[in-house]
Order: C-alpha cells, then structure tokens, then sequence
C-alpha cells in the first residue's frame, strides 16, 4: 500500500520540478500566456503538498485547511490555464467564482464541525470537479482536438472519476485511516500521480506542438492575405499536376494581376495596398472551390490552379472572378477606389514543367494588361487545346 505521507512528497517534489522545468522552457522565448500561468499553478501545488508532507499528526486544524486551500487554488489556476490556452474564455471567467464558492462551503463545514473523513470527501469532491473541468476543455466536443490533447483529457476524466470515487467511499466509511489507505485510496494515489505525469509532460508537449503548428504555417502561409506562399504554391501545383496525369484529368493555371497596384500604394499609402491585398483574398477565396490552388507569389502578383478543370470552364471561372474583383469594395476607401483584376488563363499540358506553363499564362496577362487591363485573355497553347466533354 501507499502511505499518504510519500504520496505527498513524491507529488510536491514532481509539481515543483515541472514549474521549474517550465521556468526553462519561458526563458529560451517567447510563449504563450498559458504557459506562465501553468507554471505558476504547478509552484503553488507543490508548495500546498509539501506544507501537507511536514504536518504532523497534532497539527492544529487551520494547518490541514491552509494546505487544501492552496492546493485548490493551484488547480483552479491550471484549469484556467488550459482555459487560456484552448480560448475557453467563457469557461475561465467561471472558475474564480467557482473555487470561492466551493472553499466557502469547505471551511463552513470545517467550522460546523465536520471531521477530517468528511472534509477529505469535500477536498475530493472539489478536485474531481475541477479535474473534470480540464477534461471537459480539452475533450469539448465540436473542437478539432489532437491525440496529445485527448490523451490527456482522458487522463483528467479518469482521475475525477478516481476522486469521485474515493471521496464516496471515505464518506460511507469505507477507506482505512490516513496513513494506512485501502485499495480505493491507493487507486485514488496512482491516478494523482499518473495526472502530474501526464499533465506535466503533456502541457509542454501541447506548447511545442502548437509551436510546431504556428512554423508550418510560417512556412506556408502568406501573412497578410492568408493564401500559400509562392514555395507551397509550387510544391501543391506540382502534386496536383502529377495527380492529374495519373487520372487523364485537365488542369487549369492562371496568373492574376491587381490593376494600377502601385498607384494606389503612391495614392493612398501602403496601408491602403494591404487592404487591397486582402480584400482580393477574400474574394477569391469566397469565389473559387475549396481545392482549388491560390497562391500570392509576391506583391500584387497571384497565380491560381484548378486541378480537373478544362479551359472551357477554367475562362468561365475567371470571368467570375474578375466580375466579383470588380464589385468589391475597400472599406476604407469606399468608392473612391474600383479594384479590377488582370488574368491569363492557359491549359497546364501533358508533361509540361509548370515553370513553363507560368511563362505562357505569364504572357496572356501581359496581352490582358496591354488591351486595357480589367479583362481575361487565353494564352497560346502547346498542343491543341482540350475542349470539356
């Protein structure tokens, strides 16, 4: 069996331990709010566990409420710092007033004379509760959730039920003194433990894969309009239009152009031009399908790929796209600015580089830009060109 008095050490040793390993982790950059909090949570249950390990048996009563207190408030912070990291900011706003709640009812028990079985099932109940909590953030459903993440909220929902289930097993009478606990209590310990573990390794792996996350997105993602950056364009393209080959399946390219782009940076400032910039996004994206390729490949210059789309359709997906260009707004400007897009469209061909299928819808935007701007034009194609069935 497991005697409370290691059990409590071993747990104030591990909670200090990891707010001291997350005190590392913050040092080498920037992190995330949550992680600050977490730390902190982790400082004060170990502090609560090792004022627990040096009470003695004739410890006065204030002594034994003291470390519950503690170690009830540093729950309540890290739940509140899963609730910051998730973006549970609605969950978070309740806890505070929750633990007041329930430390109230715990110490009003203390003082109408409950003894020392009846205040642990309180302690336990109010753990369990918060326990649950945390796993019912990181386990909420309709939110797209890692393995990592399920995995430890199924770790919280397992030790809340271990806690539920000691604190109805103490009030029935059921579970041995204090320092020689029964199976329940023992079961109860291995759970606690398994939670700091699990909990402890597990938020740091949380941060780093969220990091991992934020640098593929770096990596990827143009930062203003939200598009792929040229490098993912060309890696998406290219697998794109391997795929189709296998299928037999046409693919369409087109390179778009904003309209008189540098007067308007010159006209209304910079800031003007990123609106532009992401208002075109927006309406791109609103107007294309979801597995359709765009891409900003650098200023006011875009490229977009239609994989099992012919010319035909390719021409007639263009022309809605400059007619939606054409009726969108900059809220800041109003109507004091019409943005119109450029296109040249062309058919990616049979084995062809898609450098070289760029360079000849690269053409067919200059023949756009060259006719009058605001307008789509085919480019010249290698073979004969692929008619839709």
């Amino acid at each position: 069996m497991i005697d409370i008095k290691t059990f409590t050490l071993v747990m104030a040793v591990g909670n200090i331990a990891f707010a001291m390993l997350m005190a590392g982790y913050l040092r080498s950059g920037t992190a995330h709010p949550a992680m600050r909090k977490w730390k902190w949570a982790k400082l004060v249950q170990g502090a609560a566990n090792l004022v627990a390990y040096l009470q003695t048996d004739g410890a006065p009563l204030w002594t034994g409420l003291g470390a519950s207190t503690v170690l009830m408030l540093g729950i309540t912070i890290e739940a509140a710092a899963y609730c910051d990291f998730l973006g549970h900011q609605r969950w978070r706003r309740l806890l505070y007033p929750l633990t007041a709640v329930a430390l109230l009812l715990y110490h009003l028990g203390a003082l109408g004379g409950a003894g020392a079985r009846e205040l642990g099932a309180m302690l336990s109940l109010m753990i369990a509760l918060f326990s649950g909590a945390m796993a019912a953030a990181l386990l909420r459903p309709g939110r797209a959730a890692s393995h990592l993440q399920r995995i430890i909220g199924v770790n919280n929902l397992a030790f809340a039920a271990a806690m539920t289930m000691r604190a109805c097993f103490s009030s029935a009478g059921m579970v041995l003194g204090a320092g020689t606990p029964g199976v329940v209590q023992s079961v109860a310990y291995i759970a606690g433990y398994l939670l700091m573990i699990v909990n402890g390794f597990g938020f740091l792996l949380l941060c780093k894969e969220k990091d991992d996350r934020a640098m593929v997105l770096l990596a990827t993602i143009d930062s203003l309009t939200g598009l792929v950056n040229r490098r993912a364009f060309f890696e998406r393209t290219e697998s794109a239009r391997m795929l189709a080959a296998r299928l037999r399946s046409p693919v369409a390219l087109m390179m778009l152009d904003l309209d008189h782009f540098k007067s308007l940076n010159d006209r209304f400032g910079h800031a003007a031009g990123d609106d532009a910039l992401c208002v075109f996004s927006a309406t791109a994206q609103a107007t294309l399908r979801e597995h359709d390729i765009m891409g900003r490949l650098g200023g006011e210059e875009f490229a977009l790929v239609m994989p099992g789309t012919c010319l035909t359709g390719a021409l007639q997906a263009a022309e809605r796209l400059r007619q939606a260009v054409l009726a969108a707004r900059l809220p800041a400007l109003d109507d004091a600015y019409a943005m119109t897009v450029s296109i040249g469209v062309v058919a990616i061909e049979q084995g062809e580089h898609i450098n070289a299928a760029l360079a000849r819808a690269d053409h067919a935007l200059y023949a756009a830009k060259s006719a009058g701007r605001n307008r789509v034009e085919l480019g010249q194609p290698v073979q004969p060109i692929q008619q839709c069935a």
